[in-house]
């Protein structure tokens, strides 16, 4: 590894390390945002999704929330889902314009992203769309290793979203475009973890140092916080 690279790497082990992707509504759930707040520091950045997206129009609940989170120093990430590179580039383009617009958001978390590299055009054309409208991170989910060239448009990638049992028992292949060199920073989203797992601790052993670890099962696992943010009760 170059000096680049092993001064990169030390960075991003003292970096925040927890993306939150976080789908409930402030209004039900106030006391898990107030702790998203306060866990400010810890966090590499918190996903905003209000409905599937931005929604048709921006949600008062979420301007204060999220007003909240930058002034805390939090990075806002607003969602897109891109269904695996059929959803036309304007259309996700215009809801992330939304997000900005509505919530400050200053990156995007691209959902359902396709790993193959037919696709890659089609992505690089949306990465396109969102630097040119200003320094933006951009995180990338398709939830699996994608082709090595997604690396050179994001920032972040989601090299595995899945089960614990999936998680501790098949552990993910290791992705070439990954932060061990000069590529994207590498996140794993597991769901369904116990309590008291150190999933941080695996995900960093496997080249991931971004990661979130949550309780939740079933079809809306990230309705839930990792065990270590969950408000007290």
């Amino acid at each position: 590894m170059t000096a680049y690279g092993t001064a990169r790497r030390a960075t991003e082990l003292s970096s925040p390390s927890l993306l939150v992707p976080y789908y409930e509504h402030p209004r039900d759930r106030p006391a898990a945002w107030d702790a998203l707040v306060e866990a400010a520091p810890r966090l590499y950045g918190v996903v905003l999704n209000p409905a599937n997206g931005p929604g048709d129009g921006p949600d008062p609940a979420f301007i204060r929330v999220a007003g909240r989170l930058r002034a805390a120093g939090v990075r806002l990430l607003g969602y897109a889902d891109t269904d695996y590179g059929r959803r036309p580039v304007t259309d996700v383009v215009r809801e992330l314009t939304r997000h900005h617009a509505w919530y400050g958001t200053d990156g995007v978390f691209l959902d359902q992203v396709a790993a193959e590299y037919g696709a890659f055009d089609h992505y690089r054309r949306l990465a396109a769309a969102v630097w040119g409208a200003g320094p933006a991170t951009l995180a990338l989910n398709p939830g699996t290793p994608p082709h090595p060239a997604y690396a050179r448009i994001a920032d972040l990638v989601v090299t595995f979203e899945g089960t614990w049992e999936t998680y501790r028992d098949q552990p993910p292949e290791p992705w070439p475009g990954g932060s061990g060199g000069l590529g994207a920073r590498v996140c794993h989203l597991v769901h369904g973890v116990p309590p008291g797992t150190d999933v941080e601790g695996v995900a960093r052993a496997r080249g991931a140092s971004v990661h979130c670890a949550v309780p939740g099962v079933g079809d809306h696992p990230w309705g839930t916080l990792p065990h270590a943010l969950e408000p007290r009760r």
